[in-house]
């Protein structure tokens, strides 16, 4: 265990420690006009709102880590900062998990499923408790998306109309599960009576990140309490207080203690001490492809552990010649800039064919100066600040690149404001397969646009990357959705749609996108063990 503790240190800590700060320079000033050759200045006129902050109307009741149902400070004493996005200013201090209390919580996880009732329970009424707790999250949505806002970053409105009734929505869709999990009796080629028994997998580790807390706390704890598990969870460093807050609810709706416990933490402490406990049985985890690899070999070296891992995408979203201009514009800027581009699915290879790309560039560009950044507190905002200092550096860093690189950069490029960590949308022309930017994820408002002459072209370039989380297609021809929803190596493809997240709708990735499906009755299978029970029959009337 100590080797795979100092090697998860190694790995962990040079793949989620805070980048190195640097200076760029761009061709964009911070009030949004561009110094052109000619030096005459043009005005991007992005609508900015970043004003004075608005006071959140929300207050942070619980900031230690939760454990056997109590919530208790970590076992040194530590704390962390959790910032407001918008300022870059503390808005709480935060329990720091770390092997210690991991170990105490896996402790209370395995003595509430080996002991407890939870798995004892009939599904019915595991399930008349998770029903419970979506009507406390009803009652509580406008607190838990003013948490979620003021933690993230992200609009309120967003949060609020969609986020949470989607968390409800998950927690209801898992709760009909509950009494509906069997197994099956098989026929054998002789006198054999044959079951295949689905069992709940035990201790449930699960690691969720920063963009989506709460619906990714919705996707992993609901299908496995759904299936009588215990469960560890570690929020994101950056994010940690609003599944502390939805987790009490969890427990005054009656799941009973040491079923659900929370640890906040970081990766090369908390993270790789849940991925490499012994008595963890199962472990699901949702970021980086890089981390997801320490992850699972974290996993490895310790019990050899199943993993579900939802990782990185490059996703293509492909606008053919025959397509409304003006549809496929406003969906596009919608696939790539929700949630401030911090989207594992997003859909930041936009590939338009030749007989339209000049007129979508230039509508996409308009789109963009039209959108409207600043305090994500204020009525009408669509974009607020990149999560944090690390983020906003790397995505600058990726807006270098593509100028380098030498791609055109049509709008943007540059920070908003002086405080907080607000990007003008960015977009670039005359994209090329090679670069960065077209490359690599950046998770950051940045649409890069690249042309495409055939079908069979855009099929080849589009698989042709590492991931393959999602994809989108925006095409008036029924043959030509049909040949690209098949020949795509994505988990996911929108037709003429975009970021559609029912909750029976399976989600995860092929290639470096991950491994298993999160949603839907898939994700059920994440959380069971199947056992097979054979007894000879003696006599039997019937085979």
């Amino acid at each position: 265990m100590a080797a795979v503790r100092r090697l998860a240190s190694s790995l962990l800590s040079r793949s989620l420690s805070a980048s190195s700060r640097c200076s760029l320079t761009s061709p964009f000033r911070g009030d949004g006009t561009h110094a052109s050759a000619s030096g005459v200045l043009r005005r991007f006129s992005t609508a900015v709102a970043v004003e004075e902050p608005i006071t959140p109307p929300v207050q942070v009741h619980h900031t230690q880590l939760l454990i056997n149902g109590q919530f208790v400070d970590a076992a040194s004493g530590k704390t962390f900062p959790t910032l407001d996005p918008r300022t870059g200013e503390v808005i709480a201090h935060v329990a720091e998990g770390d092997v210690e209390d991991v170990n105490h919580a896996v402790a209370a996880a395995r003595k509430a499923f080996d002991e407890g009732p939870w798995p004892k329970m009939t599904g019915y009424e595991r399930s008349r408790i998770l029903l419970r707790f979506a009507d406390l999250i009803e009652k509580h949505n406008d607190e838990l998306a003013a948490l979620e806002t003021w933690d993230n970053g992200k609009p309120y409105e967003q949060a609020a109309n969609a986020e949470v009734p989607m968390l409800v929505r998950l927690m209801r869709y898992y709760a009909g599960w509950a009494d509906k999990i069997h197994g099956l009796v098989v026929p054998a080629d002789g006198p054999h009576h044959v079951q295949v028994l689905h069992e709940p997998i035990g201790v449930a580790g699960q690691i969720i990140p920063w963009n989506f807390p709460l619906l990714m706390f919705a996707w992993k704890v609901g299908p496995a309490l759904a299936c009588g598990n215990a469960i560890v969870l570690k929020t994101a460093e950056q994010t940690p207080l609003s599944a502390l807050y939805v987790s009490k609810l969890l427990h005054e709706a009656g799941i009973p203690e040491g079923v659900l416990n929370v640890i906040s933490g970081f990766g090369p402490t908390a993270g790789a001490a849940l991925a490499s406990h012994m008595e963890v049985d199962k472990l699901a985890f949702t970021g980086s492809t890089d981390t997801g690899k320490i992850v699972l070999e974290l996993a490895a070296r310790s019990n050899l552990k199943p993993v579900t891992l939802e990782l990185g995408g490059k996703s293509p979203m492909i606008i053919m010649d025959d397509a409304d201009v003006d549809h496929a514009v406003e969906l596009a800027h919608m696939a790539l800039f929700f949630n401030q581009g911090q989207c594992c699915c997003a859909g930041s290879r936009t590939f338009v064919h030749e007989k339209v790309y000049d007129e979508f560039v230039e509508k996409a560009k308009a789109r963009a100066l039209k959108r409207v950044v600043g305090d994500p507190f204020r009525k009408g905002v669509e974009q607020g600040p990149q999560i944090d200092e690390e983020q906003f550096n790397k995505i600058m860093r990726y807006i270098k690149s593509g100028v380098d690189s030498g791609a055109t950069l049509q709008a943007g490029g540059d920070r908003l404001g002086s405080k907080g960590y607000f990007i003008q949308p960015t977009i670039f022309s005359d994209v090329k397969d090679g670069m960065p930017i077209a490359q690599e994820e950046i998770f950051g408002p940045v649409q890069s646009i690249l042309k495409f002459s055939d079908l069979n072209e855009v099929i080849q370039r589009a698989n042709t990357t590492r991931y393959g989380l999602a994809a989108g297609v925006f095409t008036n021809n029924l043959d030509t959705a049909n040949t690209l929803m098949r020949a795509l190596r994505a988990g996911t493809v929108w037709i003429n749609c975009f970021d559609v997240f029912d909750a029976a709708i399976p989600f995860g990735g092929y290639k470096m996108s991950g491994q298993g499906r999160e949603k839907g009755i898939d994700s059920l299978k994440n959380y069971l063990q199947i056992k097979a029970v054979v007894t000879p029959l003696k006599n039997p009337a019937w085979l």
